[in-house]
């Protein structure tokens, strides 16, 4: 019986807490946003529900959250650094600020995440095909945190001619070209008017993501999105 007064003790004070401390969240239009109290984790429908982004969120009831203001830069950076960092290369727009990316370095990858496989980036506010990005992951989602300036953007800016030209993704040559890179312009190509024939754009991807030791399904999103 203690441990039940205990739990329902932990469970008020947390939506006391809930309902007097605004939260940071990052959302995408049309998810929802979550939060963390106590160690209890709260689900909530923002409002208004077409805002995409980083907001400072105040719950209303139990299912909705009503943006205050834009978190400020500041805000942003301090809970992004608590997320895992991972490198990624942006392949293409999916939808709104949400991107399909492709690991920079798959062995490192596969050592943390146990796989291989594009990764739907949120939030990405700035970037082109084939650009170098730093983004977090925080466990069930993977947001943008800005451009990798250490990244060599001729790179980026040879593989962006080089489909420009339709060139294969087995007759890439040029210098810097990683099984990675191959996997990511297989990608990209595939959604560029100008290739073959979808099927064997099919082909080439599973071909290049083979030769890379990746995978063509993508990590799954579960369209909640987290803070703590």
């Amino acid at each position: 019986m203690t441990d039940i007064r205990n739990l329902l003790d932990r469970i008020a004070s947390a939506e006391a807490q809930l309902q007097s401390t605004p939260f940071l969240a990052p959302c995408v239009k049309g998810g929802r946003v979550r939060t963390r109290v106590a160690g209890m984790v709260y689900t909530f429908a923002p409002k208004p529900q077409s805002f995409e982004g980083w907001g400072i969120f105040q719950t209303i009831d139990s299912q909705i959250a009503t943006l205050m203001e834009d978190a400020d830069l500041p805000q942003i950076t301090a809970y992004l650094q608590q997320l895992q960092p991972i490198r990624l290369r942006l392949a293409y727009r999916l939808q709104h600020q949400t991107w399909v990316a492709y690991p920079v370095n798959e062995a490192d990858m596969r050592q943390r995440f146990k796989v291989v496989r594009p990764v739907l980036v949120h939030l990405v506010t700035e970037g082109v095909s084939f650009e170098q990005i730093l983004a977090r992951w925080n466990g069930s989602s993977c947001w943008f945190e800005d451009i990798d300036r250490r990244a060599d953007p001729e790179i980026a800016e040879n593989l962006q001619v080089a489909l420009q030209a339709i060139v294969p993704v087995e007759n890439l040559q040029m210098k810097g070209v990683t099984p990675e890179l191959r996997s990511l312009y297989a990608l990209i190509a595939q959604r560029t008017e100008g290739f073959a024939q979808p099927y064997q754009d099919e082909k080439r991807l599973r071909q290049a993501l083979k030769l890379g030791g990746g995978e063509l399904s993508q990590f799954q999103d579960r369209g909640d999105y987290w803070t703590d």
